[in-house]
């Protein structure tokens, strides 16, 4: 039986490539790292990473608007969408900061996102064992710190003037501890609410 909603939609077929593009990604970030030791680095290995980067982001956004156009929203899109933008996001602040690309991210930023992002896995584990259902409550600063490490990432692999990037790396930084405080707040409120204080 074939239906609209069902998990093979365009929507989640969207999502599905977008993951399969993740480890394409990891390959040519790699490889340009490699070629960036020697003298001469294949700047077209650069320049395709940040092409399936930026096709891997838009894509983010054509199967959200699909889904929400369509009616197109499944549990398979539901977990599966979050999930290779989280895997996207964070392969490649990790690869930025460990490769041999000639700019790299400061050590400190994988650390606070990658914290960020355990605590919230973490908190929410918690708060749905002793709250008995974590609610989910989006925020325009975790929109925000999505963007900006995003243009932070996309400053690297156009490799935008060295000297500035800090400046898209803080901002990416504020926003990202910024929500991530929020969420912790939001926790906390949700297990009071349950009446463990």
């Amino acid at each position: 039986m074939k239906s609209e909603r069902s998990s093979v939609n365009l929507a989640n077929q969207i999502t599905i490539f977008r993951i399969l593009l993740i480890p394409v990604f990891i390959g040519l970030v790699i490889y340009y790292g490699d070629s960036a030791r020697g003298a001469h680095p294949d700047e077209s290995l650069r320049q395709w990473a940040a092409a399936v980067f930026g096709i891997a982001s838009i894509s983010d956004a054509i199967d959200g608007w699909i889904a929400r156009r369509f009616n197109q929203r499944t549990r398979f899109g539901a977990i599966m969408d979050p999930l290779a933008d989280k895997l996207l996001m964070l392969s490649a602040i990790i690869l930025l900061s460990f490769t041999s690309w000639r700019q790299h991210f400061p050590l400190w930023f994988p650390i606070l996102v990658i914290g960020r992002d355990l605590l919230s896995i973490g908190g929410a584990f918690l708060i749905d064992h002793f709250a008995g259902k974590f609610q989910i409550h989006t925020h325009w600063t975790g929109k925000t710190a999505t963007f900006a490490q995003m243009a932070a990432i996309l400053w690297i692999l156009l490799d935008l003037k060295p000297e500035w990037l800090i400046w898209p790396t803080i901002f990416a930084a504020t926003f990202t501890a910024l929500s991530g405080f929020l969420n912790l707040a939001d926790g906390v409120k949700q297990l009071q609410a349950a009446g463990h204080d």
